[in-house]
């Protein structure tokens, strides 16, 4: 039932107007620290906008370093907006840090897609590849998935 409900909330990987509500009071308790510490609110410029659009999302943890994937694939509005915006964006949890996102490469991205899996059990739903299943998997699916790097720094 809940990979359904999934689906139905982001209908061709776009958020519908119930998945934009409960995003926005997701983003709002992730900002605040409830939750695990994955658990974050990425705030990007928008590029249409221009106001700061924030978005809930689960930070992975891989090899000592922080990363985003987008569960929904290139389309993601956070994405588009992130690129518009040369990768300057804030991190909200408890305070802000501002960061630079820095695009990983396909055949870096399987292994981090993996953790990311293991550590986002709301997004198994969109990615089409079991937690446990072999690396080669990961691997033919990166393409469809940005991942980004988490540097500190001035945005």
């Amino acid at each position: 039932m809940w990979p359904r409900a999934k689906r139905w909330l982001y209908r061709g990987n776009r958020p519908g107007a119930v998945a934009r509500l409960v995003n926005r009071a997701v983003s709002w308790l992730h900002a605040s620290g409830f939750g695990p510490a994955t658990w974050v609110t990425l705030e990007v410029v928008g590029r249409k906008t221009g106001r700061p659009i924030a978005f809930p999302l689960v930070m992975t943890q891989y090899e000592g370093e922080r990363y985003f994937v987008s569960m929904l694939g290139t389309d993601a509005a956070w994405v588009g907006n992130l690129i518009a915006a040369g990768g300057c964006a804030r991190i909200r949890r408890r305070g802000v840090e501002s960061v630079r996102l820095e695009a990983v490469d396909d055949d870096r991205k399987a292994p981090i897609l993996r953790a990311y899996l293991s550590g986002a059990p709301g997004a198994r739903p969109h990615v089409p590849i079991a937690v446990d299943a072999p690396l080669a998997d990961f691997e033919r699916a990166a393409p469809d998935f940005p991942v980004f790097r988490v540097r500190s720094g001035p945005s």
